[in-house]
């Protein structure tokens, strides 16, 4: 992993303006800038590997026929910023006709899958294991904002894994615990 790099928000304001957009409510901003501790990069790793974790769990609950849209439920509340802001910018891999899915529950559907849609579930795969290669990580310099690039890999009940590229926008919430603004996953390009 890259050394994290501290910057100004005029330096990357492509990645960090939808984390500008979580703020308290009251026109404060989130973050350090609103009281709370600046993020760290430990807390970016911990928080990419909680969220592997959670796309597990979906799977795992789905197979043994327990409530896996009460998972992914759990999953999208506790990682996403859809409580905090009016904008989370969340483009996932396996989505090409709704590309983009502004909503707790357009993220439910890419999650759980959607009759009628091409939303198949992703985190129904299942998956036994998300690997993570961190290729850097970007704390402005309040530290309340966060945005973490590189590969993650899923693997699959065979052993096999798919690489997908991410980058990730984080906030923290009231609690101190980040909530991902910026999600953006695609399929490497495979030439041609």
């Amino acid at each position: 992993m890259k050394t994290i790099r501290m910057i100004g928000l005029m330096a990357a304001p492509a990645l960090l303006v939808a984390c500008n957009a979580a703020g308290d409510g009251n026109g404060e901003p989130a973050g350090a800038a609103a009281g709370k501790s600046p993020i760290t990069p430990a807390e970016v790793e911990s928080a990419h590997k909680a969220w592997g974790e959670g796309i597990v769990t979906i799977g795992k609950t789905f197979i043994e026929k327990g409530d896996h849209r009460q998972a992914a439920t759990d999953h999208i509340d506790r990682f996403y910023a859809y409580d905090m802001s009016d904008t989370v910018l969340f483009k996932p891999t396996l989505a090409a006709e709704t590309q983009f899915r502004g909503s707790e529950e357009a993220a439910l559907d890419y999650f759980v899958g959607k009759e009628g849609t091409e939303d198949k579930g992703f985190a129904l795969a299942p998956y036994t294991n998300v690997r993570w290669e961190n290729e850097g990580t970007v704390i402005d310099e309040d530290g309340d904002k966060a945005v973490a690039m590189g590969n993650y890999y899923f693997t699959g009940p065979d052993g096999n894994e798919t690489k997908v590229e991410y980058t990730f926008g984080y906030v923290k919430d009231d609690a101190g615990n980040l909530k991902i603004t910026v999600h953006h996953s695609s399929l490497p390009f495979s030439g041609g």
